[in-house]
């Protein structure tokens, strides 16, 4: 735990450059409580701290216990060829949500779109859990990723107007950890109540945690200072983008679905929406990889999409060519949500501040290798164990990735531009999980994956003859590739200086 500097409040203005790389002034701390207590778990902060960890863990444990009900729940609902829709349908309403929690943020705080979110994301499960058909059941999944994207800006924006600079590092680094319990418990308690209770009731219970969160974080939240500007307009121009975002996705996830020709016309009605949307949505020069701001948010959307890409076809692989059980194939992925904690609170150590650029680059570079090293586990005479001790790198590169990218992102934001600077976060974190596990069902598909038979338990990977280990290997190689580019882009986090040197 960090001590207080008495120092920290009589910090001169100073001047941090803009999306376009142009300084803009940022005023300096105001003395008082938030400059003075002890750190996040201080008198001060502490209730918001305990809050922020509870509503995270709550989105985690819904997250893992989710996954380990979603193939009982499909099959019971008669809908397994909705099965991609009821994961895809989260990210995909939480695109539109995210950038309208940013606007709604910078213009009345991060209390309403918050609290709106925690009950819309408790809405979504209750619908889940009481669906009588398939698409019903989709339907709450979207009506839960309404409710995810309001939360998780809101938590950056309160992060940015709640906690000194100094603090930040350490309360975005609670994020990963207050995931470690949850990816851990999850499955086993999700598993339990859908064999002795039903599936349903992993929906319904969980509405039920929401209200610790809002009991501890709403006092706190209520003495949030004030922006002493006038409230800046609604961005609906933004919001509206951020609605074409969201159904170009869905257009294209749905022609992905359908190999017919007819396909095509929903294919290029999405692309029509999406591109020119993203190009407007997020910061100016983002796919350019242009110094600052832009990279920062580029490598987020890299590194995520990168590694949900890679671990969605690890189990399928452990189980398919290895002959593992599910469970094993599960949980050969525990030691990275581990590891992910690890990486995250080493870097919201003070003394690696000055090296923050460069611990994302290691990052990428970490995750590149983990990636790469996966498919061995395709050679029999490789121990399957090779993909336990690849994604515990790849776990602790990540946690150096996000949440540096995160501390940065609010570094080189104005307090007015946080909500729509972390919206802008998000929705590369989105569209990097569409996008590559989009292409990595493509390459699996091309390389003869839709063959790929699953493999009884303690079998041989060559017992089957419907076996395409290049269909994986073709997956990992390319998600390795885009690591490996989010470590290019990390050497261009450093915004161009404004002396008039050169960079």
């Amino acid at each position: 735990m960090t001590t207080a500097d008495p120092r920290d409040s009589d910090v001169a203005d100073v001047a941090v450059p803009d999306a376009e790389g142009q300084p803009v002034p940022v005023p300096a701390p105001v003395p008082g409580p938030a400059n003075v207590e002890g750190g996040v778990l201080g008198r001060t902060h502490r209730a918001l701290t305990l809050g922020i960890i509870s509503v995270v863990s709550l989105i985690a444990f819904e997250a893992s216990a989710v996954n380990t009900a979603m193939p009982v729940a499909a099959r019971a609902l008669d809908g397994i060829g909705l099965y991609a829709f009821a994961f895809s349908a989260y990210f995909t309403a939480s695109l539109f949500s995210m950038a309208l929690s940013g606007a709604w943020c910078d213009r009345n705080g991060p209390l309403a779109p918050l609290f709106s979110g925690i009950f819309t994301f408790g809405g979504g499960l209750v619908l889940a859990g009481a669906a009588p058909t398939m698409w019903t059941f989709v339907a709450g999944r979207a009506v839960q990723g309404l409710g995810g994207g309001l939360v998780i800006v809101a938590l950056y924006v309160v992060v940015s107007r709640a906690y000194p600079e100094r603090l930040r590092p350490a309360v975005l680094a609670s994020f990963s950890a207050a995931w470690v319990l949850p990816v851990i418990v999850g499955p086993v308690v999700s598993g339990t109540v859908t064999e002795h209770l039903g599936w349903r009731w992993v929906f319904l219970s969980i509405p039920v945690l929401v209200l610790l969160p809002l009991a501890v974080m709403l006092p706190a939240l209520r003495k949030l200072p004030r922006d002493a500007n006038d409230p800046a307009p609604l961005d609906r121009r933004r919001i509206l983008l951020a609605l074409a975002v969201a159904a170009g996705a869905g257009l294209l996830q749905y022609a992905g679905q359908d190999l017919r020709p007819l396909a095509l016309l929903p294919a290029a009605a999405g692309l029509a929406l999406l591109v020119p949307s993203v190009l407007r949505l997020l910061p100016k020069g983002t796919f350019r990889a242009a110094r600052g701001l832009p990279s920062v948010v580029l490598i987020r959307g890299l590194a995520a999409g990168a590694l949900l890409a890679a671990e969605s076809f690890v189990p399928l692989m452990l189980v398919t060519q290895r002959g593992l059980s599910p469970t094993l194939a599960g949980l050969s992925l525990t030691g990275g949500g581990l590891t992910w904690a690890l990486g995250s609170y080493t870097q919201s150590r003070p003394r690696l501040e000055p090296y923050r650029e460069r611990l994302m680059c290691l990052g990428m570079l970490l995750m590149a290798l983990a990636v790469a090293l996966v498919p061995l586990a395709l050679v029999e005479a490789v121990p399957a164990a090779v993909v336990a001790g690849a994604w515990i790198i790849a776990g602790f590169g990540m946690g150096l990735t996000i949440s540096s990218g995160s501390v940065l992102l609010l570094k080189l934001s104005r307090p007015e531009d946080a909500g729509r600077n972390s919206a802008s976060l998000q929705v590369s974190d989105a569209l990097g999980n569409i996008t590559f596990v989009g292409i990595s069902g493509i390459l699996f598909i091309a390389f003869g994956g839709g063959a790929v038979a699953t493999a009884q338990p303690g079998a041989h990977a060559g017992a089957s003859s419907a076996a395409h280990p290049a269909a994986f290997a073709a997956v990992f190689a390319a998600m390795s590739l885009v690591a490996l580019v989010g470590a290019y882009v990390a050497t261009r986090l450093r915004p161009v200086p404004t002396d008039g040197r050169a960079g």
